[in-house]
C-alpha cells in the first residue's frame, strides 16, 4: 500500500516546539508505525500523527474493531504511550482514542479550524497533570450461622442465620457510612491541591474487582503541589474501617482534554472520530 493511501492517525494537539520534535525521535505509535508532528500554516499548535492502514481504521472497520479487545487493547496502549511520551516534554491535548482523518489535509483543515480552542485549552492544561482518585468498599463475608449459636447456645439455626445476617448487613451499612464520610474528605482535600475535577461513573464488574467502587473522580493537580495532593488523599481514609483509596497519575490530562461536562451529568467516553 502507498503512504498516500494511509490514512492519518492523530493523537493529540501539542505546542509545535523544537523539544517536542525531538521527543517524538525514534518513537512508534499504532502499528508500530513512526510518529511525527503535522503543523498547519502558522499554527501555534501541531497534531502528533502516524499513518494507519484503511483496511484496519476506516470508518466501517472501526465498528467491528472495537468490538475485538485484544485488538482494542493493542491500539490503546500504542496510543497511551505517544501521548504520555509527548507529555514528558511539553503539555499535551489528547485526543479521543481512534481520531483519523482520510489524509494529511484532511487533518490540517481540522487542526486549522480548532487551533485557537486547541491553544486555549493547552494554556488551561500547563503545568498540570491528571490524577485519578477511586474510593472501593470491601465487602463483608458471608453471614456464619455457627457465630449466632456460639454467642447464644439457645438459638436455633435459623434464627442464629438471621442474627448473623442482620450484623452482616449493619457492618455493610457501616462501610457504605464510612465510604460517605471519606469522599467528603478526599472532596475537601482535593480541592485545597487541585484546579478543576471530572467526575466519571463508578467502575463495575471486572474492572472494579470484589471491592464496590464508589468514588471515580479525575483531578487537575499543578506539577509543584503533585506529592502534596498524593500524600493527602492516601490519608483521608484513616480511621475509617472497610474504606480504601486509591491515588494514580501523573497522567497526560485525558479527562480535561474538551470542557467539563455539567453538573451531575458523565463524562463522554472514547471512540471512533468521524
Amino acid at each position: 500500500m502507498n503512504a498516500s493511501e494511509d490514512l492519518t492517525y492523530v493523537y493529540a494537539a501539542v505546542p509545535d516546539t523544537r523539544e517536542v520534535r525531538a521527543a517524538l525521535g525514534e518513537l512508534r505509535g499504532v502499528s508500530g508505525a513512526p510518529v511525527s508532528l503535522l503543523a498547519a500554516g502558522t499554527a501555534p499548535v501541531a497534531f502528533v500523527v502516524s499513518r494507519v492502514a484503511p483496511d484496519e481504521f476506516d470508518e466501517r472497520t472501526l465498528k467491528a474493531r472495537f468490538e475485538d479487545l485484544e485488538w482494542l487493547e493493542g491500539v490503546a496502549r500504542a496510543h497511551h504511550e505517544v501521548v504520555q511520551t509527548v507529555a514528558r516534554h511539553d503539555t499535551v491535548l489528547p485526543l479521543r482514542l481512534a481520531t483519523v482523518y482520510q489524509n494529511d489535509d484532511r487533518a490540517r483543515r481540522a487542526l486549522t479550524a480548532q487551533s485557537r480552542a486547541f491553544t486555549e485549552r493547552i494554556a488551561l492544561l500547563r503545568g498540570r497533570s491528571e490524577f485519578g482518585v477511586k474510593l472501593y468498599v470491601s465487602p463483608t463475608g458471608p453471614p456464619d450461622p455457627r457465630e449466632g449459636t456460639a454467642a447464644d447456645s439457645s438459638l436455633t439455626p435459623g434464627k442464629a442465620y438471621l442474627r448473623s445476617r442482620r450484623a452482616q448487613h449493619s457492618a455493610q451499612e457501616t462501610r457504605y457510612r464510612h465510604a460517605q464520610e471519606a469522599a467528603a474528605r478526599v472532596e475537601a482535600l482535593a480541592y485545597r491541591f487541585s484546579t478543576h475535577r471530572v467526575r466519571h461513573p463508578a467502575q463495575t464488574g471486572a474492572l472494579a474487582g470484589p471491592e464496590a467502587n464508589v468514588l471515580n473522580d479525575a483531578y487537575l493537580v499543578p506539577h509543584d503541589r503533585a506529592e502534596e495532593f498524593r500524600t493527602a488523599l492516601t490519608a483521608a481514609v484513616e480511621g475509617l474501617d472497610g474504606v480504601r483509596v486509591e491515588v494514580t497519575g501523573p497522567w497526560a490530562p485525558y479527562s480535561f482534554a474538551t470542557p467539563s461536562p455539567p453538573p451531575g451529568t458523565e463524562a463522554a467516553g472514547e471512540g471512533a472520530a468521524p
